[in-house]
């Protein structure tokens, strides 16, 4: 069942330019979860990322301290109808994640979080500079609610995309639906074309 915060409240905007068709801005930052908040100790975190051959290059939360981090200042859209402007985020594009690895990439990725939460991605959705892995919100670390101390960030796409509590990357050669794809949810989410469900 999911998990809902107070929040879904807003209103039009009068620069409706950076509004996505059906949506609406707000200044909360609701919270919508498929599955419970988990707690994960910064020691005991790790990222994997898996080739479609199943070889695997994992990062502590050192390792992954230790690279290049980057801000990432922009809107986010939920498939819920919400959007909020400039967002403050922080962390590691997916094009310095994919530098790390000792072989080459496959065409989509399966993203894989704590508690069992799965979303599906083609790979050219997250490089060049599209796709991040994010541990600061707004100048703090990120609140284990909106997914700390990690999460995927794809800002361009619906925010079901940006799955929480990130812990491995599968690449796949072909793809494959996710969590809320599997249940009707479009394979892509393009909020600009309303692709909210298949």
């Amino acid at each position: 069942m999911a998990i809902v915060n107070r929040g879904f409240v807003g209103r039009r905007d009068r620069d409706a330019g950076r509004l996505p068709p059906g949506q609406y801005r707000t200044f909360d930052f609701p919270v919508l979860s498929a599955e419970p908040t988990p707690t994960i100790a910064l020691e005991a975190w790790r990222l994997t990322v898996q080739s479609s051959d199943h070889r695997a290059h994992t990062l502590s939360w050192s390792d992954f301290q230790a690279l290049p981090h980057a801000d990432v200042v922009t809107d986010i859209h939920c498939v819920t109808r919400w959007s909020k402007f400039e967002t403050r985020w922080r962390g590691v594009s997916f094009d310095t994640i994919l530098g790390e690895l000792p072989w080459p990439a496959d065409t989509y990725v399966m993203a894989h979080c704590q508690g069992g939460y799965t979303t599906n991605l083609a790979l050219d959705e997250l490089t060049d500079g599209r796709g991040w892995i994010v541990d600061t919100y707004d100048g703090e670390p990120l609140a284990v609610e909106h997914g700390g101390p990690a999460r995927l960030f794809v800002p361009h796409l619906y925010f079901w995309k940006s799955a929480k509590w990130i812990r491995r990357l599968r690449f796949m050669s072909e793809d494959a639906p996710g969590f809320w794809e599997s249940h009707g949810y479009h394979m892509h989410g393009d909020p600009w074309t309303e692709e909210r469900y298949s």
